[in-house]
């Protein structure tokens, strides 16, 4: 299991499996809320606290809701928005690895995808080669 806290400790997310990878996306989105994130059903995920919500005024249609603490503002996690569960299932949740201490996340495979570049379907082009955390 993994405990994750925000900086000022008020939300805690709690994790029951290790991730299978990390990706730290160079979109706007993901560079500019400062998360790596690792997905999730959310049945395995535990948030406790509470937390405020953005999703992305520059699209559409956004899929994902990032969610921060109220208090100290950082990101914690996001989950889909009610137009991607009708669409999807509520079947994703990311979480925010950058709460974890790196000695936890040893032997995970950290990726770098090219959001920025990203058509919006198919897979994603990298920016550089995927690392294994130490």
């Amino acid at each position: 299991m993994l405990k994750l806290s925000c900086l000022c400790g008020q939300v805690r997310v709690e994790i029951s499996k290790r991730p299978d990878f990390i990706n730290e996306c160079n979109c706007t989105l993901c560079s500019k809320s400062g998360a790596r994130w690792a997905y999730f059903h959310p049945s395995e995920v535990s948030v406790v606290g509470t937390t405020k919500a953005y999703s992305r005024e520059d699209k559409e249609d956004p899929a994902a809701e990032i969610r921060f603490c109220e208090n100290c503002g950082s990101t914690t996690h996001f989950t889909l928005t009610a137009s991607a569960v009708s669409k999807f299932g509520n079947v994703q949740m990311g979480v925010n690895m950058r709460l974890a201490d790196e000695k936890d996340l040893a032997g995970i495979e950290l990726r770098y995808p090219d959001g920025r570049a990203w058509p919006g379907k198919g897979a994603f082009g990298y920016v550089q080669e995927a690392r294994i955390i130490g």
